[in-house]
């Protein structure tokens, strides 16, 4: 799949639902009670022992105009580049790393470095960042997006961290063109509860496109 196409679905999704999970049978069954919801995207951090293994395992499994794999909290360009290998579709980082980012270009593969200030926003746009995740989100709140988007319209930003049913609307208003859910999303995980995962899905999905539809959130 061309890169373009996936920087799209990922903006039209509006979600990107972070999994860390115990083990690959857990992030599994994440990922689909995620993609019952309407979810289209799945990052699987680096964080979960043996990751490479469960993105290999999900992108075989799940055709990608259905649900993209992709790769969270990866550091360096070493672990970005197990990770495509394995079919991971973008590639989050928590910071700019140029190495990276250059790895992802070589490859046409989105990425998606982590920012906390304007400046760090302006230092990824320079580097090339083709949607810059603002965190931790939890720190600033949906003003924060609003703010740089003043001097930096052209700013794709997916705030990650801090993304709950309460206030999910509010950072589309603010101009995400996407949100990173994790905890809020998958905690239903840690009593097998899996349905909860998909009902909570189902709410987050219905406030970004009612958000989407009224023009609220930033074009595709």
């Amino acid at each position: 799949m061309e890169k373009e196409l996936i920087i799209a679905k990922i903006k039209q999704g509006g979600l990107v639902a972070v999994v860390r999970a115990e083990d690959e049978k857990q992030a599994e069954q994440i990922a689909i009670a995620c993609m019952a919801g309407g979810i289209k995207a799945i990052e699987i951090t680096f964080t979960i022992p043996g990751a490479e293994r469960i993105i290999a395992s999900l992108a075989q499994k799940f055709d990608p105009h259905e649900c993209l794999i992709g790769a969270g909290t990866v550091l360096d360009a070493e672990t970005a580049r197990t990770a495509i290998l394995a079919g991971a579709r973008y590639i989050v980082s928590p910071y700019l790393n140029i190495d990276t980012v250059t790895l992802c270009h070589r490859y046409r593969v989105p990425i998606m470095p982590g920012a906390m200030t304007i400046k760090e926003v302006a230092e990824c746009l320079e580097a090339g960042a083709d949607i810059i995740k603002v965190f931790p989100g939890e720190l600033f709140g949906p003003a924060f997006i609003k703010a740089v988007k003043g001097p930096l319209p052209h700013a794709q930003l997916m705030p990650t961290g801090g993304v709950t049913i309460q206030n999910v609307s509010q950072w589309m208003e603010a101009g995400a063109v996407a949100v990173g859910v994790g905890g809020s999303l998958t905690a239903g995980a840690n009593t097998g509860d899996y349905q909860a995962i998909t009902d909570t899905a189902q709410a987050y999905m219905a406030l970004i496109k009612k958000a989407q539809s009224k023009g609220l959130a930033v074009p595709i």
